[in-house]
């Protein structure tokens, strides 16, 4: 759909924001200038009210919100050293209320968060750059202790036997040594932006103790809290960390199934949507289809990536970002990028039909650039005849 500047601003400054209309607008592109995409993500993502009066008391009910979780769950926690001359409560206490029990515990999570976000968008320089609003009750508190400090100290020597999703297992090294490429915190009183996100993903792992954080979610954050960031809107810019948390939890409602192993056979799980994925392929083009079954080519092997991380690694950010505009302003957000999915396959037919299984896992794994308007397009083609034959 076609509209103007001038529309789409006239659009964003009405007393009530006619939600129908945005989504046409954003589902193709949100105008990168002025801070556009910042605020009609929130919207989209059901962050801010559709009645614009109302905004101002929902951003501080809700960052005021998120500014007690920081207290309550990384700020005071970060002192428990200075308890542990307390008889009751010491790091070998049993008990299970003990506070040093739970310490540890968030600890375990920590180390994979903290190993998750420092290689976040390796290929930017933006997530190892430090903030112009870095938390100031963790950053210039000398007896703070930051969440990365705490990953290095609790760190054990010993082998961990993990087994993936896809069925591999492998043994790592819990102790290893810091990566060459992993980012670096910075100076005292300063606070790079991977910091900032593992600190929202440490407090929604807390405050989702049944799924925790799982691999992966840092790639899902990492271009919402980007967009926030670097919004020309400086009080927009200045909250990017609370209300890149809240639209995050947003998001998170309506996919969390597909990040909860013993959900991966259910009828929400990953398992389910990667065959119905198979379902629309062959219903598009049954050649492609067989050609796939014959060679063996599971969609698990390349399609699981796909919708976990939303095409975040397929991608480089502007066109994941252009993605994630089509995505949000569709009702049903992952039943186009189920879509998505299908026009990427489709795309690639010619190839596909004449490569062998090592050939096609290859293209899949590593997609091949183009044109993102072109996936969008042919998406959007496929489930509007998806919809005609239902």
């Amino acid at each position: 759909m076609m509209y103007t500047l001038q529309e789409f601003d006239s659009l964003l400054e009405s007393d009530v924001i006619d939600i129908k209309q945005l989504k046409k607008y954003c589902f193709s592109g949100v105008p990168d200038e002025g801070g556009r995409r910042s605020l009609c993500w929130r919207l989209l993502l059901s962050y801010l009210p559709l009645i614009r009066s109302q905004w101002p008391e929902t951003l501080n009910k809700k960052r005021a919100q998120y500014k007690q979780f920081v207290e309550e769950m990384v700020v005071s926690p970060a002192r428990l050293s200075k308890l542990n001359h307390h008889v009751e409560d010491h790091p070998l206490n049993p008990n299970p209320d003990s506070q040093w029990g739970s310490f540890f515990k968030d600890n375990e999570v920590l180390l994979q968060i903290d190993r998750d976000v420092r290689r976040l968008c390796p290929d930017m320089m933006f997530f190892q750059r430090g903030t112009d609003y870095p938390c100031v009750a963790i950053v210039d508190d000398p007896e703070i202790e930051r969440l990365h400090r705490r990953v290095t100290h609790s760190k054990l020597n010993s082998i961990s036997v993990t087994r993936s999703r896809q069925g591999i297992t492998k043994m790592e090294e819990v102790n290893r040594k810091m990566a060459a490429q992993d980012y670096q915190p910075l100076a005292a009183g300063s606070e790079a932006h991977w910091e900032v996100v593992e600190r929202i993903l440490f407090i929604y792992a807390k405050l989702n103790p049944g799924q925790s954080y799982v691999q992966g979610m840092n790639e899902i954050i990492g271009p919402i809290y980007y967009t926030f960031a670097t919004d020309p809107n400086l009080e927009y810019r200045e909250h990017a960390e609370a209300d890149c948390f809240w639209c995050f939890i947003s998001l998170m409602a309506e996919m969390r199934d597909v990040f909860i192993r013993t959900l991966d056979e259910s009828a929400s799980g990953i398992g389910a949507i990667l065959e119905r994925l198979m379902e629309t392929l062959k219903l598009h083009d049954n050649q492609l289809w067989c050609r796939l079954n014959v060679l063996d080519l599971k969609p698990q092997y390349f399609a699981f990536r796909w919708f976990t991380l939303m095409l975040s690694q397929e991608f480089d950010l502007p066109d994941v970002i252009r993605v994630w505009d089509s995505i949000f302003s569709k009702t049903n957000h992952f039943d186009f990028l189920l879509h998505v999915c299908v026009a990427m396959m489709i795309l690639q037919r010619d190839t596909l039909l004449t490569s062998d299984f090592a050939a096609s896992m290859k293209l899949l794994q590593h997609y091949p650039p183009i044109d993102i308007t072109i996936v969008l397009t042919k998406a959007m083609e496929l489930q509007e005849s998806t919809a005609e034959t239902s």
